[in-house]
């Protein structure tokens, strides 16, 4: 499956959670990212996570990504400099299109950089007892070098990345994120067993592409 069909899965269930949660501009940014980034992450292991299947806009979106966050970090460090206030959702939702941009790449190169950030980010939440963001940078550093449509394509990786979902609501206090990240994920598992290859989702206790369509 395209990587542009998971994206706008993605942003779709995040818009959705929007409107159905309390509305703030924060939470909608959060829901959204949460969202989009979880629809894209199962692709994150193999040497290129969107770069062959973003296609012709695929520049475009790593830029935007990329920017985007930078901007946004930007922002959010002005704002704690000049008035000590840090705005956790704002910056956590500039981490992550960062890293979604660059991660968006191809090649070994690729995979080394995406470990060192997922490793920066597990020592982080380790040394700061941050429990999702000991299991993200866990899953960071480990998927890209995972076989594409492994393990992180099964229904275990689904139940992890759900609990990291639980533990980042849990920090955050904002009701919905866990439902959000797990329909993101889900999204993607259930695409994908729409293509002719098929998800091993008991991979490994079964190597049984399972597809819906032939």
């Amino acid at each position: 499956m395209k990587g542009t069909t998971h994206l706008a899965i993605g942003v779709g269930i995040g818009l959705a959670a929007a409107a159905y949660y309390p509305f703030t501009p924060n939470n909608a940014a959060l829901y959204i990212t949460v969202a989009a980034f979880s629809s894209l992450s199962p692709d994150l292991d193999g040497n290129s996570m969107l770069s062959s299947k973003l296609g012709k806009v695929s520049k475009l979106v790593r830029e935007l990504l990329l920017w985007g966050g930078v901007a946004l970090a930007i922002g959010v460090a002005y704002v704690y400099y000049d008035q000590r206030i840090l705005h956790q959702q704002l910056a956590l939702t500039a981490g992550a299109a960062f890293l979604l941009g660059f991660i968006a790449k191809e090649g070994s190169i690729r995979n080394i950089l995406v470990s060192l950030i997922g490793g920066a980010v597990l020592y982080w939440g380790m040394m700061n007892n941050i429990t999702w963001m000991i299991g993200f940078g866990l899953f960071v550093a480990i998927a890209p070098w995972m076989h594409h449509r492994g393990l992180t394509h099964t229904l275990w990786a689904l139940i992890a990345w759900g609990a990291i979902g639980a533990a980042l609501e849990s920090e955050l206090q904002l009701e919905g994120i866990s439902n959000v990240a797990i329909a993101g994920y889900l999204s993607h598992l259930i695409t994908d067993t729409m293509t002719p290859a098929g998800v091993k989702w008991l991979y490994p206790l079964s190597k049984k592409s399972i597809k819906i369509m032939h």
